[in-house]
């Protein structure tokens, strides 16, 4: 893995602004409740005003978009939950703890963006199959709309993920990609509406399917990704190679076995074999294990807990 020392292990993951200091749980806070409040307050603000230009102005592919808009609310919604859940501490119930709920309300927006695309893409293709219209060729308010929009969406993407970043947050991750989403569907309901405002009627209608398309593909990206945390999908050769490194220069450790790793919402649990002196007597052979686990986790910090188990060194 790149140069191959311990300090590189951060960036095995995408790299993400951390916090510290015992203020950290009220700044997380504090950060979810202001990512929600802009995404909401803004999607409602842009339904509104692309839904009303939409049918003023006659355009199929803005009120398609409006639809989009107002999805974003309910994922801005689901986010925010997912995450609230998500940071509850471990009880008789999770013992591990509520991680995997951040996962599972990623994977329920994703579910959420594709059934809008589907629903916005079967009304692009009949709309297609009509032909289009050639006496209601959408207006000037339209066109502004779907420019604002853009502009909005994008900034909205870009503080989002800026915010889930922060807090190292997969769910308001996928929020901003949902964001990202709409500022691309506004690009093709611009073309659309320019299309059929310069004597292609059919442009309308075929920016709905454009737009059905960027939400399907949005849709499979952030499904998978929580998907695999989901099913205790692998941290990876330059992770595993990364603890193993760590653990091999801990004291007493002659060679490392196996390393196995496995995600558990946005971070993972470790499996890690080593090799001792078959001769340490139980207390120091446990010594050298716990500095072992204590060095792993403190050095890499995407790891919630790693398990070590000494063998015996063969001869």
């Amino acid at each position: 893995m790149g140069s191959g020392q311990p300090h590189d292990i951060a960036h095995v993951v995408e790299p993400r602004i951390g916090m510290a200091g015992e203020d950290e749980a009220a700044e997380r806070n504090r950060t979810v409740a202001q990512l929600s409040a802009v995404g909401v307050a803004g999607n409602v603000l842009l339904t509104v005003f692309k839904l009303v230009a939409g049918l003023l102005g006659n355009s199929m592919a803005l009120v398609s978009d409006a639809v989009h808009s107002a999805s974003d609310v309910l994922a801005t919604a689901v986010a925010y939950v997912g995450d609230r859940i998500a940071r509850r501490e471990a009880d008789e119930s999770h013992p591990y703890g509520h991680e995997r709920f951040e996962q599972l309300a990623a994977a329920i927006l994703a579910l959420i963006l594709a059934s809008v695309g589907v629903g916005i893409g079967v009304a692009g293709i009949q709309a297609a199959i009509d032909g289009g219209s050639q006496d209601e060729v959408p207006g000037i308010l339209a066109l502004v709309a779907a420019g604002v929009s853009i502009v909005v969406k994008e900034a909205m993407f870009w503080y989002t993920r800026h915010g889930a970043r922060k807090i190292g947050s997969d769910v308001f991750m996928a929020d901003a990609w949902h964001h990202r989403t709409d500022a691309l569907s506004s690009v093709a309901a611009l073309v659309g509406v320019a299309a059929a405002r310069m004597g292609f009627p059919l442009g309308d209608s075929l920016a709905s399917i454009v737009i059905c398309l960027f939400i399907l593909k949005v849709a499979w990206e952030v499904g998978r990704e929580a998907i695999g945390k989901l099913v205790d999908e692998s941290g990876g050769s330059e992770l595993n190679e990364a603890i193993g490194e760590l653990a091999a220069t801990c004291d007493g450790v002659d060679h490392i076995d196996s390393v196995l790793t496995r995600r558990f919402g946005s971070q993972f649990y470790a499996d890690v074999e080593v090799a001792m002196d078959g001769s340490l007597s139980l207390n120091e052979a446990h010594r050298r294990a716990e500095s072992v686990h204590v060095r792993i986790e403190s050095e890499c910090p995407q790891v919630k807990h790693v398990t070590v188990h000494v063998n015996p060194v063969e001869e």
